[in-house]
């Protein structure tokens, strides 16, 4: 089971990694790229569905055709904290390491698109103060793999509290029939 677990949270964050990076270099050639977002989220529900794959391997190859709620959510869980993590770790090499300047190009990019949409003079010096404030603390490695968490953990906490309610079984599908 946990082979199943490691194989398929790694599978699930190649997936999301792979876009994720991609997205980037477009995103930085491109700030108008944030359609990017969505493809992401959709990438990530694309990487997610490993966890139905885990699920369902782990109830019938070691578990009889029987899951509890409770452990195929737990495996799902594990899956996205694999995957998650993995995200997090190629995030944080690529910030640091390859777009040190990524907050400050977004943070003028927003403000541009504030300028163009007519905000008024006390709008735009707010935008500015939040967004200094905000890139000090996305400076900070913890802060930033805390935020980078909080994009893909729920979309896997989701994805796994689907598939544990879809793949639950508290008896073996052959032995239902005979159970009335």
């Amino acid at each position: 089971m946990k082979k199943t677990i490691i194989i398929c949270g790694l599978i699930g964050g190649l997936i999301v990694t792979s876009w994720m990076l991609v997205a980037m270099a477009g995103l930085l050639k491109d700030p108008e790229f944030w359609g990017s977002m969505l493809l992401g989220y959709t990438t990530m529900l694309v990487a997610f569905s490993l966890i139905f794959v885990g699920v369902k391997n782990s109830r019938d190859k070691y578990n009889n055709g029987i899951i509890s709620f409770g452990k195929a959510f737990k495996i799902g869980l594990l899956i996205t904290l694999v995957a998650s993590t993995m995200y997090v770790v190629v995030w944080m090499i690529d910030y640091y390491f390859f777009i040190p300047d990524f907050y400050e190009k977004y943070a003028a990019h927003l403000l541009v698109k504030l300028k163009a949409s007519g905000a008024s003079p006390a709008e735009i010096q707010k935008q500015i103060a939040d967004t200094q404030s905000y890139g000090k603390m996305y400076k900070n490695p913890f802060f930033n793999a805390l935020i980078t968490y909080c994009e893909i953990l729920p979309v896997g906490l989701i994805v796994s509290l689907i598939a544990a309610l879809i793949l639950k079984r508290k008896q073996n599908a052959g032995n239902a029939v005979f159970a009335n």
